[in-house]
C-alpha cells in the first residue's frame, strides 16, 4: 500500500534471492516528511480510491449543471457549479500535496483519509439541494468533515516536527480551521450574499498554503504530484465520456434520433481524445521546481478540472437540445460544449504547453484552436462535430510541427539525434 521502494530480499541459504518478506511496520508511526529525491514514487491504491470517490461528487455537480443550463438558468447554474466544484477541488488538492510530503501509510493516516472520503460523499449527497433549493447544509458539512480531518493530519505533523516545520504545520492546521469558520456564512447569509462570500473565502483558502510555507516549504515530490494530477485528469475525462455516452444512449432509445445525435457523439469523442492528448503530450514534473511555480500550476488546475468536467455536462445539454428536451437555442447548447473546451485548451496551454513550445508557430497552436472552437458555436447542429474536428486538427498540427523540429535538429546535430533515439 505504500509508495516507497521495498527493501531487497535477503538471499536464501542456497544463494538464490528469497521472496520478499511482508512488511511488519508499526501500525502507528510518526508523521514525518518524505524526501523529494525518492525513487519510484507513485500513486498509492489509497490515493486512487480517494480520486474515484471524489469523482462521484464531480459527477453530481455535472448533472446539476446540465439541469440548470438545459432549463435556461445558465448563470445561476454556473455560479453554483463554480462554488461546489471549488470545495471538491480544493479538498482534493490539499490532500494530494499533503500526501506527497507526509504519507506514512500507517493505520491512523489511512483512517483519517477514509474520513475525508466520507466527507466528500456527504458533500456529493447535498449537491442537488444546493443547486435546486440553495440549501448548502450538506455541502458545508461534507466540506467541514474533509477540512477538519486534514487539520488533524497537520497537527500530527506538528507533534512530530520541530522548529520551522512545526510552525508551518500549525499554520496549516489553524488556517484550515479558521477558513472553515468563515464558510459558515453559507448557512447564515441571505441567498444574495453567498456569491460575495465565495469571492472572499476562496482567495483566503488559497492564501493558507502560501502563508504556511513562507518560511519552510513542504517536501512534496514533483514526479508524484505530476502523476497525481494526471491521473485525476484522466478520471475526470473518463467521467465526461461516461456522462455523454449515457446521454446519447438515452436519446437514441427514447427518441430514435441517431441521425441528430451522431455528429454530437463523434465531435464529443474527438474533443475528449484531443483533451487527453494535449494534456499528456509533455512531462510536466521537470517544470515543478519551486513553490511559486508549483502553486501557480496547481491552482490553475481548478480551471482544467472544472472545464474538463463541464465538457461532459455540455455534451449532455447538446444531446437534450437535439432531441427537443432542453429549453434553449442551438447556439446556447453548442456554447455549453465549445466554451468549456476553449477554456480547457487555453488553460492547458498556459500551465503546460507553453513551457515546451519552440517558436511562434508551436506557441499559437492551442490559442488559435481555442478561438476556432468558439467560432464553431455558430455552426448550428454541426457545431460540436466541427469543434471536435478542430481539436483533432490541433493535435495533428502540433505533432507535425514537433516532427519537423526534431528532423531539423537531427540534420544540424546528428550525434545528439542518434543518442536521443537510443
Amino acid at each position: 500500500m505504500t509508495s516507497s521502494t521495498p527493501p531487497p530480499a535477503a538471499p536464501s541459504p542456497s544463494g538464490t534471492p528469497a521472496s520478499p518478506a511482508p512488511s511488519r511496520a508499526k501500525p502507528l508511526r510518526r508523521l514525518t516528511a518524505r524526501g523529494r529525491d525518492e525513487t519510484h514514487r507513485v500513486a498509492t491504491p489509497l490515493e486512487l480510491f480517494f480520486d474515484l470517490c471524489f469523482v462521484v461528487a464531480i459527477a453530481q455537480a455535472g448533472i446539476q449543471l446540465v439541469h440548470a443550463v438545459a432549463g435556461s438558468h445558465a448563470g445561476e447554474g454556473i455560479l453554483n457549479y463554480a462554488m461546489v466544484f471549488f470545495a471538491i477541488w480544493w479538498a482534493w488538492m490539499n490532500f494530494t500535496w499533503f500526501a506527497s510530503a507526509y504519507d506514512n501509510d500507517d493505520v491512523l493516516y489511512r483512517i483519517v483519509t477514509l474520513v475525508q472520503i466520507a466527507g466528500v460523499l456527504v458533500l456529493a449527497a447535498g449537491v442537488s439541494r444546493a443547486f435546486e433549493d440553495h440549501e448548502f447544509v450538506a455541502v458545508w458539512l461534507g466540506y467541514a468533515i474533509m477540512r477538519c480531518a486534514l487539520s488533524s493530519q497537520w497537527l500530527r505533523v506538528a507533534w512530530s516536527a520541530k522548529g520551522p516545520e512545526r510552525t508551518m504545520a500549525l499554520r496549516y492546521a489553524g488556517g484550515v480551521l479558521l477558513c472553515q469558520v468563515g464558510w459558515l456564512g453559507l448557512l447564515t447569509l441571505p441567498e444574495g450574499g453567498r456569491a460575495w462570500l465565495f469571492l472572499v473565502m476562496a482567495p483566503l483558502e488559497m492564501c493558507v498554503p502560501i502563508y504556511a510555507e513562507k518560511d519552510h516549504p513542504t517536501s512534496w515530490h514533483p514526479h508524484h504530484i505530476a502523476e497525481r494530477y494526471g491521473l485525476f485528469t484522466i478520471i475526470v475525462l473518463g467521467e465526461t465520456i461516461a456522462a455523454a455516452t449515457v446521454a446519447v444512449k438515452s436519446g437514441i432509445e427514447k427518441n430514435d434520433a441517431l441521425g441528430e445525435l451522431l455528429p454530437i457523439a463523434v465531435g464529443g469523442l474527438l474533443i475528449v481524445f484531443a483533451a487527453w492528448w494535449i494534456y499528456f503530450v509533455v512531462p510536466i514534473h521537470g517544470h515543478l521546481r519551486s513553490n511559486r511555480q508549483s502553486f501557480l500550476w496547481g491552482y490553475g488546475h481548478y480551471l482544467v478540472f472544472a472545464s474538463a468536467a463541464a465538457i461532459g455536462a455540455g455534451l449532455e445539454v447538446a444531446v437534450e437540445q437535439a432531441v427537443g428536451e432542453a429549453h434553449l437555442s442551438t447556439v446556447a447548447a453548442s456554447a455549453a460544449v465549445t466554451l468549456p473546451t476553449a477554456l480547457y485548451l487555453l488553460t492547458v496551454w498556459a500551465l503546460h504547453a507553453r513551457h515546451f513550445k519552440v517558436g511562434l508557430a508551436q506557441q499559437l497552436v492551442l490559442p488559435v484552436t481555442a478561438l476556432l472552437v468558439i467560432c464553431c458555436t455558430f455552426l448550428g447542429e454541426w457545431a460540436v462535430l466541427a469543434a471536435g474536428l478542430v481539436s483533432a486538427l490541433a493535435v495533428a498540427t502540433g505533432t507535425i510541427l514537433t516532427a519537423r523540429l526534431v528532423a531539423r535538429e537531427s540534420r544540424e546535430n546528428p550525434a545528439r539525434a542518434s543518442s536521443a533515439v537510443v
